[in-house]
């Protein structure tokens, strides 16, 4: 329907263009205006509107995401303006433009549903589409994306800018893992690999890439932020849609989603089901040259997800809204592996089979309430998020060669529980025509707790409690002047954290406090309607996750053990980002290039195992510095009507400098 819509006004526009010889001698006028729901009062986009001269002469324009509309080029005299839109009943109005009134600000329109049903046609994309906006870029999810893969993973994966590691599902973001996954613009308490696993690929409506946020967004992530939009219907009445997959390959794996919508006089219900089942397999090699060992392993993942979103919008009136939605994740994952090591001999040092079953819960809670002011675009929105995450694991590992060693055959029994909240209130409120001012409070309190009891010898059972409580503020403050548009923000942050490791009699709490300023800078020019110049720069942060504090054991091969460090601190990133955009007839070209320096960066090292010194153990230390650029290039371009082509090609670069010292008895090395 909206491409319907673009079109009417592609023909307004070339109406006006045949009679630019009566309009070059005319004087022109504007007329301005705002269209509603008569029932509930929200703000209708994409409504058509038509203004006809007494001369024949046609011109128009549609309404925006808000509602408001401006159409000029009108010539003086008298016309009609006609305001429709599907399902609603037309509305014309006469108005007369003279010399004394050259522009007239239409009442607020309301249009009334109509009484006549139409036969409703969904017409999806075939092809996923660009957008550049001024602070992110948009991927609308087409048919061409959502059968690459059945999984969000998948989808991500052929995504631009975004790379998935197949086996550990890690996530990253112009080469780097330091990336903050949104789902629905809202933090979840899930690992973001896991997650965006059990997300059906065709439940996604868009994906943005926001690779350097301004102060208004929270600051964790070093890469920036990919946020993924849920489907979510506002039709009116009932409407539905039922959408199947599958890949064909080693193993099959399939998906499937539901939407659904009722929407009727001031509420709107909606709902989303998503369901993924299916194999995959994972296998590789790793020759070590320093103990002359090959290793051998495949891991078999044999996992079955169901996603469901549902919610509702009351439309109290035209000032006051309140939303509702709840997320229900549910998955069951068992895998099975076997890693094989080998010495230089060839004779075969281990055989180690393992089992894992997982079954992960999640539950998020969604409330919000925003209130529009009588002056055009001021606002004040409240929202509370409340997530909850369960992962039980029982976990099995063997060696088939060293069968009475009980560092490699035990059990193990995990609990991982994880809650997030979050408090938000923005304000936003546009002072003139061509300056606006957001503030914003923001509370978040994370609780995560990890239990493991284990029958592996010389291994106690352990208990690390790990809460963190993060108070923030934020002010933006955006200009425009010709061509140049400016924001200005910054973002102040209170930082706490507690923690409490406890490893049979041992007990060993920890405790952190910092206060930071994170300043955000964006300029942007556009030189004319074909070339547009954008630089920004911003701080930000990257917190160690639980994963890389918890100093619980953990395995990882039966040759490396996981191992966290709670005495970790943040690492903080300067970053600079430079882009260029060119309009052409048929698409757009970008160029990007940007630079970030990172201070006490996270970074992985490996140590001599303490229970075992012929075996590495993994862990976590902060060096002093990291230097991280890259050049972006991308193409979006429609070669026919049915055609488009997107394309993009990255480098990326990293400098790590540290030195990081491996302590084995007396010996000692850098």
């Amino acid at each position: 329907m909206k491409r319907i819509l673009l079109f009417a006004v592609l023909l307004f526009s070339l109406s006006v263009n045949a009679n630019e010889l009566n309009l070059n001698t005319a004087r022109l006028g504007i007329i301005t205006g705002r269209v509603l729901d008569d029932e509930t009062k929200s703000p209708l986009p994409y409504v058509s509107i038509i203004v006809k001269h007494v001369d024949g002469t046609i011109t128009g324009g549609v309404t925006d995401d808000d509602g408001n509309f401006t159409v000029k080029g009108i010539a003086f005299g008298k016309n009609s303006v006609e305001i429709s839109f599907i399902g609603y009943k037309s509305i014309v109005k006469s108005i007369s433009l003279t010399d004394e009134k050259p522009m007239i600000k239409l009442a607020t329109l309301y249009l009334k549903e109509s009484s006549n049903t139409l036969d409703e046609v969904t017409v999806i994309a075939e092809t996923s589409t660009v957008e550049q906006k001024i602070d992110r870029k948009v991927i609308n999810v087409g048919k061409d994306l959502t059968s690459a893969g059945t999984t969000a993973s998948e989808l991500l994966n052929n995504v631009q800018s975004v790379s998935v590691d197949s086996q550990t599902g890690a996530i990253s973001l112009r080469g780097n893992e330091n990336v903050r996954v949104l789902i629905d613009g809202k933090p979840s308490n899930m690992n973001a690999g896991e997650l965006l696993k059990q997300i059906p690929s065709t439940s996604i409506k868009s994906v943005e890439l926001i690779t350097n946020p301004s102060a208004k967004y929270n600051p964790e992530g070093m890469s920036g932020i990919i946020n993924i939009v849920l489907h979510k219907n506002a039709n009116i009445g009932f409407n539905g849609s039922v959408i199947a997959g599958v890949v064909r390959g080693l193993n099959s794996r399939y998906n499937g989603s539901l939407d659904m919508n009722f929407k009727k006089g001031k509420v709107n219900f909606f709902t989303n089901y998503g369901y993924k089942t299916g194999k995959s397999d994972n296998y590789g090699m790793v020759d070590r040259k320093d103990g002359s060992f090959l290793q051998d392993f495949t891991f078999d993942d044999d996992r079955t997800s169901h996603l469901l979103k549902f919610g509702a919008d009351y439309y109290i009136n035209d000032k006051n809204t309140f939303s509702v939605y709840t997320i229900q994740n549910n998955s069951d994952n068992y895998a099975t592996g076997r890693t094989i090591i080998t010495n230089d001999l060839g004779a075969i040092e281990n055989n180690s089979p393992t089992t894992s079953a997982v079954d992960n819960t999640s539950e998020t809670y969604n409330f919000n309430y925003t209130l529009d002011f009588n002056k055009e675009g001021e606002r004040l929105e409240l929202e509370a998020n409340i997530s909850t995450n369960k992962n039980p694991e029982v976990a099995s590992f063997k060696d088939e060669i060293n069968s009475d060693d009980q560092n490699l055959n035990y059990q193990d029994e995990i609990k991982n529980t994880r809650t997030n909240k979050l408090y938000n209130l923005d304000y936003t409120n546009p002072i003139s025509k061509t300056a606006k001012l957001e503030l914003g409070l923001e509370a978040r309190f994370n609780e995560s707790s990890n239990d493991r009891k284990t029958t592996q010898e010389d291994v106690e059972n352990s208990n690390f409690e790990y809460n963190r409580t993060i108070y923030s503020a934020y002010v933006n403050y955006n200009q425009q002047i010709d061509k140049v548009s400016m924001q200005l923000g910054a973002r102040l942050e209170q930082y706490e954290v507690e923690g409490d490791f406890t490893s049979g009699t041992t007990n060993e709490p920890y405790t952190d406090e910092i206060f930071t300023v994170y300043p955000s800078v964006f300029v942007t020019y556009a030189a004319n309607e074909k070339n547009q110049f954008q630089w920004s720069y911003s701080r930000r942060v990257d917190r160690p996750s639980l994963e890389q504090v918890n100093p619980i054991r953990q395995w990882s091969t039966p040759q490396i053990t996981s191992i966290g460090n709670p005495e970790l601190e943040p690492q903080f990133t300067n970053s600079f980002e430079f882009n260029y955009t060119k309009n052409i007839n048929k698409g757009s070209i970008t160029f990007g290039t940007f630079y970030r320096e990172v201070n006490a960066n996270i970074s992985r090292i490996l140590n001599v195992d303490a229970i075992n010194k012929e075996k590495i153990e993994l862990s976590y230390a902060n060096l002093p510095k990291s230097d991280r650029y890259g050049v972006e290039l991308s193409l979006n371009y429609a070669l026919r009507n049915w055609w488009r082509i997107n394309a993009s090609t990255d480098l990326y670069v990293q400098k790590e400098n540290g030195i990081s010292a491996i302590k084995n008895n007396a010996d000692e090395f850098e």
